[in-house]
C-alpha cells in the first residue's frame, strides 16, 4: 500500500494486527490504528484467558478479536498487516498480506523527532535508559522505546524536531524493517554481540546480518558507534556510510572518535565502583583531528559491574556527538540507577543482598553479572536452551559460592558441566518459591543471592520480565518484606 503523509489517511483502511502479545507492540497497534479510524482486526494464536491484561487494555475501541487461530482471509483481504516482533517471519498467512509492517516502522514514517537507535546481543536496554537519562538529567526531554516493552507509537504524538527518541531494537525488530527504508538514525549504535537466539537462527552470520540493518540507510550526515574491542564492532565500522566512532576498554587503534576507558586491576565490586585510571578519574572522548580530551564518564558510577560501565562508556559518547556538554554528560552518568531485571538490587535481610538479573538469557550475561561482585555469590541460575553454547563459559560458575538451578532444558545442558569440575548444586526446582528457600537456607550474611538465568524463559514464565517479576515477589514473600 502507499502510505498516507498523515494519521488521518489512515481512516477506513482494513488492518489486521498479528500477534497482540504482552509487551506492547501489538497493544499499542491496536490502540493506534482504532484511534485512527481504521477498521481492526487483532490475530493470535493465544486465547483470551492469557492475553487478558492486553484485551482489557483494549476496552472500548472497535476491534474484532480472533484469538486461538489465524484465518488466512483476515491477511489476504487486509489492506495493511501489522506484525509483532514475537511473530516468525516466514508463515502463509503473512505470505498471503498485501504489505506488513511493524509499529516501529509506522511510527518511523510519521515520527518527527531525531532518532537514536541502539541494537546489540547484551547491554542494550541499559545502554538505551542510560541516553534517555543522560538527556533528561541534562534538560533535554527525550522519548524511549522500542524493544524495552514501549511501543513508539504509544508517544507518536509527542515527538518533535527538538525531541530526541531513543529506541531499544532487537534483531527481529530490525529485520522486520528489511527493504522499508524508514529507519535513518542519526545516530546508531551497536553494543556487545555474543550468540543468542540461535533456537531462531541458523548461525551467528545470520544472526549478526539482521543487527547489520541499524546503519544499512544511514549516510555521511549521521554517525555510527561500535564496540572496538570486538570484530564484529570493526566489521560493521568496515561498512557503515556514516560516520564511525568507536568506544573501547582499550587503546585507540583506527580512525575515528573514541570514548578510552582504562580500569584497575581491583574490577567492579558489588557495593562499590572500580576506578577509572584517566585523567582527574575520568574517561575521555579523543580525536584523531585535534589532541582535546573531554571528561565524560566519572569513576563513581551507580550500577555494578565492568560490562555496565562500558554501556555507560557508549552511552555517554553518544549523548556526546548528540551535543550534550561533556560535564552534564559525567553528573549525569554518576547517577543512573540502572534498570529493572537487569543486575537489580532490591531487597536486602540479615545482611544478605537480592539482586534480579533475570533479563541474563545467555551464559556469558551470567559470567559478566558474576565478575561484578567481591561478596561471595550464592547464584540461583537455569531455564530454557535457546540452543546455545555453554561449554566456553562453564568455568564462570566456579565463581560462585553457592548454585541453586531452576529445571528446564538449559538446565540440563548445563548440570554435566557443572558436575565434571566438581561444583555441587541445588535442585534443580521446578518453582521460584523452592528455589528461593534453598539460596536463602544457604546464603550467610555479607553475601549476595543472584537471579541471574543465563537462559530463556519458556514454560515456566510468560518471559523473563516476568520471571524477575515473580522472582522478587518470592523474595519479599520470603523475607516477609512488603
Amino acid at each position: 500500500m502507499q502510505f498516507p503523509n498523515t494519521i488521518e489517511g489512515l481512516e477506513g483502511i482494513t488492518v489486521t494486527i498479528i500477534g497482540l502479545g504482552l509487551h506492547g507492540g501489538g497493544l499499542a497497534s491496536a490502540r493506534f490504528f482504532a484511534k485512527a479510524g481504521a477498521r481492526v482486526t487483532v490475530t493470535d494464536l493465544r486465547d483470551e484467558k492469557v492475553l487478558a491484561p492486553s484485551i482489557q487494555a483494549l476496552e472500548g475501541y472497535k476491534i474484532r478479536f480472533v484469538l486461538g487461530r489465524h484465518e488466512v482471509e483476515d491477511f489476504s483481504q487486509a489492506d495493511l498487516v501489522i506484525k509483532n516482533p514475537a511473530v516468525r517471519g516466514h508463515s502463509h498467512f503473512l505470505d498471503a498480506a498485501k504489505h506488513v509492517e511493524t509499529d516501529i516502522s509506522v511510527f518511523l514514517r510519521y515520527s518527527r523527532s531525531p532518532l537514536v537507535a541502539v541494537t546489540g546481543s547484551k547491554g542494550k536496554s541499559s545502554t538505551v535508559s542510560a541516553i534517555h537519562h543522560g538527556f533528561t538529567a541534562s534538560g533535554v526531554r527525550s522519548l524511549l522505546g522500542g524493544n524495552i516493552t514501549i511501543s513508539p507509537l504509544e508517544f507518536l504524538g509527542e515527538t518533535t524536531v527538538d525531541r530526541p527518541v531513543v529506541l531499544e531494537l532487537s534483531s527481529w525488530q530490525l529485520a522486520d524493517m528489511r527493504g522499508l527504508g524508514v529507519l535513518k538514525p542519526k545516530a546508531a549504535l551497536i553494543t556487545a554481540i555474543m550468540p543468542d537466539h540461535m533456537n531462531y537462527y541458523s548461525s551467528m552470520d545470520e544472526y549478526v546480518a539482521d543487527k547489520r540493518l541499524i546503519y544499512v540507510d544511514q549516510d555521511s550526515t549521521d554517525a555510527s558507534f561500535f564496540d572496538a574491542d570486538s570484530s564484529w564492532g570493526k566489521s560493521f565500522a568496515a561498512e557503515t556510510k556514516a560516520e564511525p566512532y568507536f568506544y573501547s576498554s582499550g587503546q585507540p587503534q583506527s580512525r575515528g572518535a573514541w570514548l578510552v576507558e582504562k580500569l584497575s586491576s581491583s574490577q567492579n565490586l558489588a557495593g562499590s565502583n572500580p576506578s577509572c585510571l584517566g585523567p582527574e578519574g575520568f574517561c575521555r572522548i579523543e580525536r584523531d583531528s585535534d589532541s582535546q580530551a573531554e571528561m565524560i564518564l566519572p569513576a563513581g558510577l551507580s550500577v555494578p559491574g565492568v560490562h555496565m560501565r562500558k554501556n555507560l562508556l557508549a552511552a555517554g559518547l553518544v549523548l556526546r556527538y548528540m551535543g550534550l556538554p561533556a560535564g552534564k554528560i559525567a553528573t549525569a552518568m554518576a547517577s543512573f540507577p540502572g534498570v529493572e531485571h537487569r543486575l537489580e538490587f532490591f531487597a536486602q535481610a540479615r545482611g544478605i543482598s537480592w539482586y534480579n538479573d533475570s533479563a541474563a538469557t545467555i551464559p556469558q550475561a551470567v559470567e559478566a553479572a558474576l565478575k561484578s561482585f567481591s561478596a561471595p555469590v550464592v547464584l540461583i541460575t537455569g531455564g530454557t536452551d535457546k540452543n546455545l553454547d555453554f561449554e566456553s563459559v562453564k568455568k564462570t560458575y566456579a565463581a560462585a559460592t553457592a548454585i541453586v538451578l531452576l529445571e528446564g532444558t538449559g538446565t540440563e545442558k548445563l548440570m554435566p558441566l557443572l558436575a565434571e569440575q566438581g561444583m555441587p548444586w541445588k535442585g534443580p526446582f521446578n518453582s521460584l518459591e523452592a528455589a528461593v528457600a534453598a539460596a536463602d537456607e544457604i546464603a550467610q550474611p555479607g553475601q549476595a543471592v543472584l537471579l541471574s538465568p543465563g537462559c530463556a524463559s519458556f514454560g515456566m514464565f510468560l518471559h523473563e520480565f516476568d520471571r524477575g517479576k515473580k522472582f522478587k515477589e518470592a523474595v519479599r514473600a520470603r523475607l516477609g518484606l512488603t
